[in-house]
């Protein structure tokens, strides 16, 4: 059978409205070029992707080019899938298919939900929809991609969503589970519990793909795979999972060498003291590992990944994966500092390219997936690489101090934004006068939770009106604050709290 018809065509080709098509015309096709048409999708220029692209010129990637570089590894898998054994073959198309197009739809859409400011903006946004604005389930950028494509964006079918294929929407679905569902369960242990899940407790999850306003969709649109187990993606969303962790270990780094930020002698450093000294580091008690000192970071990591991923973390598959990335990145790429050169630009080229065709080629199949992995994964080798090279991405760039005490400010425009929209729209005499957008959004978001009260009563069922409409204002606050560019969010920032001067300028279009 074609991998690429889906087992479950008719139901994974549905839309939520019914529109009339041109005769040929592929479902997916029209998917795809609606995410891809979506204003949503053209703010991800200007939103920061790891390391902000002030002072780096053109050579940094925002979330946009991001989002193209996992479109094209999803498809590049996808197609390895469609050129597989036959064994393979039957087992994709039995799980519900993997259309290359579908994939791609879904890593195009994937980072649309994102805020302003990187994964630290994420953080602190879910902080303050759970603490400043009463939101049960806060925000998360996952969840936030899905509300875009189901209610915030429109098309010309419907006013609220783009009507995508129920495959599509399916493919998005990262994490696919709402966060108030796992408030209830006892905690347990990390590697009896679906990846992003987190230690469960008062929060809930901490990585999910739905908020409760969109959950009742969530469910249908899963409901046309009956081949997929609870909490696990459909194949095409799992290739969309792995395409996005290549592209973010390998074209990240390509970002930091350019940048200046990765240095030869602190990563070799840290990369050969672990590999000179395993056996001595290994006695280490945990709470005496020192991450100061070479070697011990990489323990600590290791440590770590091998507790929470015992079913396939492997002491000597990760041992040859810090040799092949020390060759390959430290003592290939590293060693020769980035100069702006045609000869360095092709070494950064070559580098990126043998690393995403090796990975991407590495994928595994399964029927019964361990509940931390997906139907589709990176074979055993490629994973621990991934692991290693995200290693050097997370030690020599996120943790430096430079870049916390740039995001420490941003993590404050964002509280400030919620705590003046929020007072805003509090203040009766003169909240008529706030953004029309964001009047729209509380009208559109206060209408979801009465539905939601009426149809599915649960948390909901003793919320007066008072309550509803408080909610609704406080996830329209933070949908508005979701939808801005980095730009736009320090902008809006300077008006609300009087620091800017230009008015017109400023505020148009907000």
């Amino acid at each position: 059978m074609d991998t690429r018809q889906k087992t479950h065509q008719s139901g994974g080709r549905d839309r939520s409205i019914l529109e009339e098509t041109r005769a040929g015309e592929d479902e997916f096709r029209v998917d795809i070029e609606r995410i891809r048409f979506s204003p949503y999708f053209s703010r991800l220029s200007a939103v920061t992707q790891v390391i902000p692209q002030a002072g780096a010129g053109t050579v940094v990637h925002n979330r946009l080019t991001h989002s193209l570089k996992v479109s094209a590894v999803a498809r590049s898998i996808a197609i390895g899938l469609i050129n597989a054994d036959e064994p393979t073959r039957k087992l994709v198309a039995g799980l519900g298919g993997c259309d290359p197009v579908v994939v791609q739809a879904a890593a195009a859409a994937h980072d649309m939900g994102h805020p302003p400011f990187g994964h630290l903006g994420e953080q602190e946004l879910d902080r303050v929809a759970r603490q400043t604005l009463g939101l049960p389930d806060g925000f998360e950028g996952n969840a936030q991609s899905f509300r875009i494509l189901t209610a915030l964006d429109s098309c010309d079918a419907t006013p609220r969503g783009l009507n995508l294929t129920k495959a599509v929407r399916a493919a998005v679905l990262k994490y696919p589970w709402t966060r108030n569902e796992w408030r209830s369960r006892p905690a347990g242990a990390p590697e009896m519990l679906p990846r992003g899940v987190g230690s469960v407790g008062s929060i809930g999850a901490h990585k999910f793909s739905a908020y409760d306003i969109e959950a009742e969709e969530m469910h249908d649109v899963l409901s046309v795979f009956p081949g997929i187990s609870k909490y696990q993606q459909t194949l095409e969303c799992s290739v969309m999972d792995i395409a996005d962790d290549i592209a973010y270990a390998v074209h990240d780094l390509d970002d930091f060498y350019r940048a200046g930020v990765l240095q030869y002698t602190t990563v070799s450093a840290e990369l050969r003291a672990w590999l000179d000294s395993g056996t001595q580091l290994a006695r280490i008690e945990d709470t005496d590992l020192d991450t100061r000192r070479p070697g011990h970071a990489l323990e600590r990591t290791w440590r770590h990944v091998a507790a929470k991923d015992p079913w396939i973390a492997n002491a000597e598959a990760f041992r040859a994966s810090v040799r092949r990335v020390g060759h390959d990145l430290v003592e290939g790429l590293l060693a020769v500092p980035y100069n702006g050169g045609i000869e360095a630009d092709r070494a950064v080229t070559g580098f990126t390219r043998r690393w995403i065709n090796r990975l991407q080629a590495s994928i595994a199949v399964e029927k019964d997936p361990t509940v931390r992995s997906g139907h589709v994964r990176l074979a055993d080798e490629a994973w621990h690489d991934v692991v290693v090279l995200k290693f050097v991405h997370s030690r020599f760039v996120l943790e430096r101090s430079d870049l916390a005490v740039y995001q420490r400010g941003q993590t404050r425009i964002i509280a400030s934004l919620a705590e003046g929209l929020h007072a805003w729209l509090e203040d009766r005499d003169d909240a008529a006068r706030a953004p029309r957008r964001l009047l729209d959004s509380v009208e559109a978001a206060t209408g979801e939770y009465r539905l939601l009260r009426a149809q599915s009563p649960g948390q909901f069922a003793q919320a007066g009106n008072g309550e509803i409409e408080r909610l609704g204002r406080a996830r329209a606050i933070v949908d508005y604050i979701a939808s801005f560019t980095d730009a736009q969010a320090v902008s809006v920032n300077a008006l609300l709290t009087g620091t800017s001067e230009g008015l017109w300028e400023v505020g148009r279009g907000l």
